[in-house]
């Protein structure tokens, strides 16, 4: 992780906020397990993505270290946007963060031979990179509501060009396998720059980062929740409220646009938001609340 001169992921009183290490490192944890199942002859199903449409728990894993990016957005810079710091300098500590993670992403694309003619562009670090600095952004100029409208909005935006732009060749409302208009986009703006295994789409496209920038923003929604200025059982219940809202939301919508991780679609971000905001308020009450250690420290050190 890269180090500013603030404090990352602090609680309102400044101690960090532990709930949220161990779910980043529970995260960690489970990305080396789906990376690394063992015999590659014989997976265990919730260890492989889902083929197109649908989740698995391993589907879970990308969009919950997004959300977390999102909610140390909130606790890492909230007190900036007080501060007489120039936006200026954070300006440039975002932005060297951003390009950091970013050349990292293109550097492991590129290992061993660094082939810029084929070199793909999008990543995992890439589209982390891109989430973050958007989702800065939008914190510091915005206020809470203007966040929420901006995932919103983004998501609705996605879903629109999805549904009704009529992609040459395919038609508009197709959410098939390189046939839709996220592919279509793909390959007008990253041709020979994409992702091996598929050749005229992207898993981590350009387009399908607009619903990946409203996971960030729902983890920065989630931030403002635990610095509010009430009772934690109250920030808990809230939590919960709403993650289990977006659950249902998210898996009523797929009944017209699917949950499809490597699409990134609407419903998809919406329903793994409310996941992660249900497992970080559980973590929120077990440990930082009530005070449960046992069996997190591993877990808090990766």
């Amino acid at each position: 992780m890269i180090k500013d001169d603030y404090t990352a992921d602090a609680a309102p009183g400044g101690e960090r906020l532990l709930s949220l290490d161990f779910f980043r490192g529970l995260t960690i944890a489970g990305m080396i397990l789906v990376n690394n199942p063992g015999s590659w002859t014989h997976v265990y199903p919730p260890l492989l993505h889902a083929r197109w449409h649908g989740w698995t728990p391993t589907d879970l894993i990308f969009p919950f270290f997004l959300f977390i990016v999102g909610v140390s957005i909130t606790l890492a810079l909230a007190g900036k946007k007080v501060s007489p710091q120039p936006c200026k300098e954070l300006y440039k500590k975002i932005v060297r963060r951003t390009l950091i993670l970013f050349a990292l992403g293109l550097f492991l694309n590129g290992l061993p031979f660094f082939e810029v003619d084929t070199l793909r562009i999008p990543g995992v670090l890439q589209r982390i990179a891109v989430c973050y600095f958007f989702a800065a952004v939008v914190f510091l100029h915005c206020g809470v509501k203007m966040q929420a409208a901006w995932a919103i909005a983004l998501m609705l935006l996605y879903w629109a060009f999805m549904q009704w732009f009529p992609v040459p060749g395919t038609g508009a409302g197709s959410y098939a396998e390189g046939a839709n208009f996220s592919a279509w986009l793909d390959g007008l703006l990253l041709t020979g720059h994409m992702w091996s295994q598929t050749g005229s789409w992207d898993p981590e496209g350009v387009f399908s980062t607009l619903p990946a920038i409203s996971t960030t923003l729902f983890g920065v929604l989630a931030g403002h929740c635990l610095r509010r200025d009430m009772p934690d059982v109250k920030k808990v219940g809230r939590m919960l409220a709403w993650g289990i809202a977006a659950i249902v939301i998210g898996a009523a919508w797929h009944h017209w646009l699917p949950i499809n991780k490597n699409l990134w679609t609407s419903s998809y971000a919406l329903f793994t938001s409310g996941m992660a905001l249900v497992f970080l308020a559980v973590c929120h009450y077990l440990i930082d609340v009530r005070g449960w250690r046992r069996g997190t420290g591993p877990f808090r050190v990766y």
